[in-house]
């Protein structure tokens, strides 16, 4: 395992984030067409997405979705057709070119796919490089700490070779570290381990981990779910459409066409704290994701005060008895009393027709509805 030197967690970050309300970083509505001899072609549609400071996500899909688009735009490194990209509190849309550069290498540490490295400079200079750069850090300083950074990626004897002496892997380590160089507050890699055997990839992954933890926000980019699933945050980008990452957490058995279809026909319904989201007795018309706060499965109980029999975080559901066994809610739900709360809601004929194009997803919600309701039967029991 590789030590990983001590970061300052960049405090501007972390206020620029909170001042606002907003994440450190925002996509408004992005939009991204590139002209063809057939006419334009819309790579990404009308994307919204917001990642806070500190987070570890991953975006993910199939070749041509519109994955390093999409990271193309928080780098700046191509501009939306139209919408808006917020990064660190920065209009990144409205940058001129001549400000764009030094924006990013302040902010960002990107690693891309094929590294990049200038073949003509050694391993440690192309590591100085962007301090030199950005004038980051003092000279005097710049060659002990690339040497620090290729110390953690295990590559310090390496430091006087150029580039191309390299194997694949060892070139996408110098990468990250290059990527660490002037300490962005922001790391952002495309297939960082993609090029690397299973131990290094496996050590790559422990030091992202390790910045997370230091305060750092990590995107990369992945084809691989198993990957993915090990970061807090999953962007599932399918068609130039991200996927509500939500509904992905609660149907994983559908397809990604299948997500996008039940991401474009829920409905966002938010609640205060304590408010009633159902009631028991009521029949109730709906599927429910919870997708912010938590809920709570109310059991009332005669001369009593009501019981929370369960809560339910994001990416859990609720309607889906009611659904299958046809009879009015046994349970009323509620927002906790102390966070606001989002569902997603999706009407019972469009989830019918969600569920006709899929039998893993029939039979799961099936399975769990009858789980539910006899539970929800003891639970009744065992309280009157």
């Amino acid at each position: 395992m590789w030590t990983l030197p001590i970061f300052t967690k960049n405090a501007s970050t972390e206020s620029a984030a909170s001042s606002n309300g907003h994440g450190l970083i925002e996509l408004r509505g992005v939009q991204k067409s590139y002209k063809t001899a057939v006419g334009d072609y819309p790579a990404l549609k009308g994307i919204d997405l917001e990642i806070n400071a500190g987070e570890f996500v991953s975006v993910i899909g199939k070749s041509g979705s519109g994955k390093t688009t999409l990271i193309n735009m928080i780098t700046g490194i191509d501009r939306p057709s139209s919408g808006e990209v917020w990064v660190h509190g920065t209009p990144v849309h409205t940058l001129r070119e001549s400000q764009m550069a030094r924006w990013r290498g302040k902010n960002l540490g990107i690693v891309f796919q094929f590294f990049q490295l200038l073949p003509i400079i050694s391993v440690v200079e192309n590591i100085m490089l962007p301090m030199d750069f950005c004038n980051s850090y003092p000279l005097r300083e710049r060659q002990a700490r690339a040497m620090h950074l290729l110390d953690l990626v295990g590559l310090a004897d390496h430091a006087l070779k150029l580039p191309t002496a390299l194997s694949g892997g060892q070139q996408q380590r110098v990468a990250i570290a290059r990527a660490l160089a002037n300490d962005p507050p922001i790391v952002i890699a495309d297939e960082p381990t993609g090029n690397l055997d299973s131990k290094t990839a496996e050590s790559v992954f422990a030091l992202f981990n390790e910045l997370i933890a230091q305060g750092k926000t990590i995107i990369i980019v992945t084809h691989d779910s198993g990957l993915a699933k090990r970061t807090n945050r999953t962007a599932l980008i399918t068609d130039g459409e991200i996927v509500n990452e939500y509904l992905a957490k609660a149907l994983p058995m559908l397809t990604p066409a299948q997500l996008l279809q039940a991401t474009r026909s829920v409905k966002a319904q938010a609640y205060e704290p304590g408010e009633m989201i159902l009631m028991e007795g009521r029949n109730s018309d709906a599927f429910y994701v919870v997708s912010k706060g938590t809920v709570e499965v109310v059991l009332p109980r005669p001369n009593q005060s009501d019981v929370i029999a369960l809560q339910l975080g994001p990416g859990k559901y609720f309607g889906e008895m009611e659904f299958f066994h046809d009879h009015r809610n046994r349970a009323s739900i509620r927002a906790c009393e102390t966070c606001q709360v989002e569902v997603l809601a999706m009407d019972y004929k469009t989830l019918s027709e969600l569920l006709k194009t899929s039998e893993p997803a029939l039979e799961a919600l099936h399975q769990s509805a009858d789980q539910h309701e006899q539970e929800n039967v003891q639970r009744r029991g065992a309280n009157e």
